[in-house]
């Protein structure tokens, strides 16, 4: 019986695993931006001075509170707030878990269980990642983004050459 509940559970945590690395393709420049900014050097600072319990505490609260939201986004009864909810849970989850992780890598995996399940995670992402749907989703979104870029750069081009006509 046990093994009746594997593919299905293997299906849900394939998708979940790549609507995030999907969304860590927009939240890691986000959060490379955000470990930049003067402005949160003081919370950079607080955050890299705790023990690992605290450390572990504090990357806990955004995925306790965020995690759900996700699921229950599909229940508002109505599309589009949901799936505002869902990618603003999602985006603001993965922004804050990633700058928190890489602040506090080391001492999250000082903790046993904590760096048990980071390997799982880690074996299981790898796997994933070699996966020919994984590197067929990845060109796909990379081709799309690119095809974004170039769409982005007409149309500045655009606007620009409209606006030095105006000027003549």
């Amino acid at each position: 019986m046990a093994r009746f509940w594997t593919i299905p559970i293997f299906g849900i945590a394939t998708v979940y695993f790549t609507v995030d690395a999907l969304f860590s393709a927009v939240t890691g420049p986000i959060a490379a931006w955000l470990s930049k900014k003067r402005l949160l050097e003081r919370v950079r600072r607080w955050v890299t001075s705790l023990g690992p319990d605290q450390s572990f505490a504090l990357f806990a609260v955004p995925v306790v509170i965020l995690e759900p939201a996700k699921p229950l986004s599909a229940y508002t009864g109505h599309f589009l707030p949901g799936a505002i909810v869902f990618i603003a849970a999602e985006v603001l989850k993965l922004t804050v878990v990633e700058r928190l992780f890489h602040l506090s890598k080391k001492k999250l995996l000082s903790i046993p269980l904590f760096a048990w399940g980071y390997g799982y995670w880690r074996r299981m992402m790898d796997y994933l990642e070699s996966t020919a749907a994984w590197r067929t989703s990845r060109r796909m979104l990379s081709e799309a983004l690119e095809l974004i870029g170039n769409l982005k750069s007409r149309l500045q081009s655009q606007f620009r050459s409209a606006g030095a006509r105006r000027l003549k």
